[in-house]
């Protein structure tokens, strides 16, 4: 996974994100939804490098190209993602339909007192992981993100809810590990996103949809450095109101754990990957890094 979605800027501007946050709050999520149609023809229309990466994605997955329709489908799922998290960091969980699979993974995980790291990917809305407060769970999340590449994200969730932005753990440095390591001994939970290479990450080459790619290390060598259980995250975004969230298990648990920080980062990105793959199979219009992953010129 190269670096060309740091040379992104974020898609939309800031008055353009605070009026459809104020759409969404004020005229509900219906009025905020019909304006995404318009907005999403725009953005279609005028993003052309984004737009290519779109289509030469989808051909891969779905091995034939990819039409106008299926393009639009696709910004529309990720503008719906973007106005849904609205309502996610406003704690208004109840306007949607989430369906959650493996919670007896992230279960056995927490129950060891240790915490777990779930890893994800700009696939869906991670932002759904809040959701699993609607089961009675009072769980102690922390999300690692490059916040200085997100300003008007960041913007957003300290507008809408300022105790969730200070659960945000900036990306780089000894202070992030310092901080990830005290979450996790609180027995909380630490989420990180493993598809997108930083300047601080050392990456490797993995096969994706039969081609190389580069993908980081980070997220992983963090997992092994502070000793910690590995569950994948996936929020998928089904249309309408409907999320499916699922968890799977992701250690080896062949690999004695007193073996996890010797344990090899390309096997482990690559199973990764692999995994990533697969459910990208499953919900291809989830797919939301609007740059060529596989341009080795990055």
């Amino acid at each position: 996974m190269s670096l060309a979605w740091r040379r992104q800027s974020e898609r939309g501007s800031r008055a353009g994100i605070r009026i459809m946050a104020w759409v969404a709050q004020f005229l509900g999520r219906p009025a905020a939804r019909a304006l995404l149609y318009p907005i999403c023809v725009y953005y279609l229309l005028g993003s052309g490098s984004a737009r290519r990466a779109i289509a030469r994605f989808r051909e891969r997955v779905l091995g034939r190209p990819a039409g106008w329709g299926e393009l639009f489908r696709h910004y529309h799922a990720f503008a719906s993602t973007i106005l849904d998290r609205v309502y996610f960091l406003r704690g208004q969980f109840d306007l949607f339909d989430i369906r959650f699979h493996g919670l007896d993974v992230l279960d056995r995980e927490l129950a060891k007192g240790r915490g777990c790291v779930l890893l994800g990917a700009h696939l869906g809305s991670f932002e759904a992981v809040r959701a699993m407060g609607l089961l009675g769970r009072q769980l102690d999340i922390r999300i690692l993100m490059d916040e200085q590449n997100a300003p008007l994200i960041r913007g957003l969730t300290q507008t809408l809810n300022p105790m969730m932005a200070d659960t945000v753990i900036q990306t780089g440095g000894i202070h992030a590990l310092l901080q990830v390591k005290e979450c996790l001994e609180r027995g909380g939970i630490v989420g990180a996103m493993g598809d997108r290479v930083t300047p601080q990450d050392q990456a490797v080459a993995c096969s994706f949809f039969g081609s190389e790619a580069r993908f980081p290390t980070g997220p992983i060598r963090m997992a092994h450095v502070v000793q910690a259980p590995v569950v994948l995250f996936f929020g998928l975004y089904r249309g309408g109101n409907c999320y499916e969230v699922r968890l799977e298990s992701f250690d080896d648990e062949a690999l004695p754990s007193h073996d996890r920080r010797g344990a090899d980062l390309t096997r482990d990105v690559q199973r990764y990957v692999g995994r990533l793959e697969e459910v990208c199979r499953l919900a291809p219009d989830n797919w939301f890094n609007f740059y060529d992953v596989w341009d080795r010129s990055n």
